[in-house]
């Protein structure tokens, strides 16, 4: 047995803040002696005099007004999803519209069971750094009521000693607007149609009346027209999938006087209904030298879940797509960094307990994938998988990942993959490099200690990670030791 790697466990935590809440759309479904609810509320707000309205909103704004930003927009944001089941074609005046939209509101708590499966990244901005340090952006998996995760995120520093220190957190978050003329390319999404089997005789007339570059309105149009002239018994059934393929193809972006703790990619299309969970997020640098944040990460809709990618430059405006092909499956998928001989890779676990490697030519498309790492040791036999994108160092790409064993306990290790040939595994630890401590066993899923990425700095690996699937963690390894151990453990 060689000599455990030294592990420095950081002296503080991440816990989630019940008290961050977003405010968000709120329809009460079903209905009420054959009348719809919406329909009820709304007459009963009619009904009200203008003095009551008055005194109803000023109650509104004393209990939540210091609590959102931008409440009256809001509100009247979603006074106008419910217009259309007004009994009349008058619109109320604005008090009037504020309170209905008042009534059709809630509040969600974004972190109230869980802020944990953490990864980290380099700061756009490094500007006015501390000498020796390095400013961060951690993202963070929040989950509410209902199990719904959202991605949150924090900013702070990773000081020369390997001391980190994070922000505190604004106690306002907010959605990103969607970005409504955001356009599609014609031919990739006719390629993803392909891949969804939905490329036939309706969707191709449909697609062919589109210019090269088209917006969810005008595809909106162009699948009503389609009904209409060429109906079809599948036709409505195929043109419902190209909306919902469209809106898991989407841009939304945030103010850019909000704080990074304040910004919350919250779920918004379909596929992503029950939630967001785990991104993956690496500093990728192109061929080019073109530099973009991208996450992998997993949209549920309570059925399926659906692989999908998340790219941005500056962490204020997002481009959210789908990922295709036949090698999308499960979950756990992870990018390198940069392209190895002019083609992009990406790690997977496409059957539940191996780390599989990809390559492809297109980002978007995967079509192969081939297993390199199966579970060896009695800590890993159940599961497999990586903890985050590969991390290039003079050795080999260390690459952190998570193995599952008896009572189900969670633990993260490390291998190392070849610099040219990373479908080469040249070493792997024989023993976890982070167990869950007798502090860390208790939470919302016990004995699981799980990251989503890590970073180099100042000669140390700096691994934030969840405990429990409640909260966040950090720690530091020396690297020189890792490799070393790496090295002296080919695979």
């Amino acid at each position: 047995m060689s000599d455990p790697i030294p592990v420095r466990r950081l002296l503080f935590t991440i816990k989630p803040d019940p008290a961050r809440v977003l405010v968000r759309p709120f329809v009460p479904a079903g209905d009420s002696g054959g009348v719809p609810r919406v329909h009820k509320i709304l007459s009963r707000i009619l009904a009200l005099s203008d003095t009551e309205v008055a005194a109803v909103l000023e109650e509104v704004y004393s209990d939540f007004g210091g609590r959102h930003i931008e409440l009256r927009r809001i509100l009247l944001e979603h006074f106008e999803r419910v217009r259309q089941h007004l009994p009349t074609d008058r619109t109320p005046d604005e008090p009037r519209r504020q309170l209905i939209g008042a009534f059709f509101t809630s509040e969600y708590s974004l972190e109230s069971a869980a802020l944990f499966n953490p990864s980290v990244v380099p700061h756009p901005d490094q500007e006015n750094v501390p000498a020796g340090a390095i400013r961060i952006i951690l993202s963070l998996r929040a989950t509410g009521e209902g199990h719904i995760s959202s991605i949150t995120f924090r900013s702070g520093l990773i000081h020369a000693d390997g001391s980190v220190e994070i922000d505190p957190p604004s106690r306002f978050v907010t959605e990103p607007r969607p970005k409504t003329d955001a356009a599609f390319e014609r031919t990739l999404f006719r390629r993803k149609l392909g891949e969804l089997s939905l490329d036939n005789e309706f969707s191709r007339r449909v697609i062919d009346t589109l210019g090269e570059h088209f917006t969810l309105d005008q595809l909106h149009v162009a699948v009503r027209a389609g009904l209409r002239e060429h109906p079809a018994p599948d036709a409505a059934a195929i043109g419902d999938r190209l909306i919902v393929l469209a809106k898991s193809n989407y841009e939304v972006f945030f103010d850019p006087k909000q704080n990074v703790s304040e910004r919350i990619i919250f779920p918004f299309s379909p596929s992503q209904s029950n939630g967001i969970e785990d991104a993956r997020f690496v500093h990728f640098v192109d061929d080019d030298g073109t530099s973009t944040y991208i996450a992998t990460y997993t949209a549920y809709d309570g059925r399926v879940i659906f692989p999908q990618l998340m790219e941005t430059r500056d962490f204020l405006h997002f481009n959210i797509c789908t990922l295709n092909g036949p090698a999308i499956r499960n979950k756990g998928m992870a990018l390198f960094p940069r392209r190895i001989g002019g083609y992009y890779c990406m790690l997977s676990r496409q059957d539940n307990e191996n780390i599989h490697i990809m390559f492809s030519d297109h980002l978007h498309f995967w079509f192969e994938s081939r297993v390199i790492m199966r579970p060896t040791e009695a800590w890993e036999f159940v599961q497999l998988g990586n903890c985050g994108s590969p991390i290039e160092t003079e050795a080999g790409w260390i690459v952190l990942t998570h193995g599952v064993g008896p009572m189900r306990k969670y633990c993260i290790s490390a291998i190392l993959l070849d610099r040219d040939d990373p479908s080469r595994v040249i070493g792997r630890l024989r023993e976890p490099l982070i167990k869950p401590s007798p502090e860390e066993r208790e939470g919302y899923v016990p004995n699981v200690v799980y990251t989503c990425g890590a970073i180099i700095h100042q000669g140390q690996l700096v691994i934030p990670y969840a405990v429990s699937d409640s909260s966040t963690a950090f720690a530091t390894v020396p690297l020189a030791i890792l490799l070393n151990a790496l090295c002296g453990n080919p695979a």
